[in-house]
């Protein structure tokens, strides 16, 4: 569940609640409105699920129409598990992806080794590596 922002013609911004079961894609609602509040929320909620029964959780981000005390409430009343998403999740996965792209460099240049049953390093199998360290082991004496 999640807010859809746009502006008319005319300069106002409207809002669209949008609902969609992750399962199945299905969306049973898309309710357009100039403002939300928690409450309102809450009405289109009881609307959709008394029309397709309630649900066991619904993940919803950190907006305020989202962690107002209505939702809760209503979510408490009626066994409903929020599943908030992380705040800060596009910042780990940029400093994941930095972190990787260095250690993914860092790999690609060292050399692969495994031990066998003796003890003794043997060069790894070019089945076992990727394509980047299979092409330089071709291209290696």
């Amino acid at each position: 569940m999640d807010f859809v922002h746009d502006q008319l013609v005319t300069g106002r911004r409207i809002r669209v609640l949008t609902i969609v079961d992750t399962f199945s894609r299905f969306s049973p609602a898309t309710d357009p409105r100039f403002n939300y509040r928690g409450e309102d929320v809450v009405r289109t909620l009881e609307r959709v699920c008394g029309e397709t029964g309630y649900p066991k959780a619904i993940r919803v981000d950190q907006g305020s129409e989202f962690i107002s005390r209505d939702l809760d409430l209503w979510a408490y009343q009626k066994g409903v598990v929020l599943d908030f998403s992380r705040p800060a999740a596009r910042q780990r996965v940029a400093w994941r992806t930095a972190r990787g792209g260095k250690a993914g460099r860092q790999r690609l240049h060292r050399k692969p080794q495994r031990q066998i049953q003796g003890g003794v390093p043997e060069r790894a199998s070019p089945l076992s590596l990727g394509p980047m360290a299979l092409q330089r082991q071709l291209h290696e004496p």
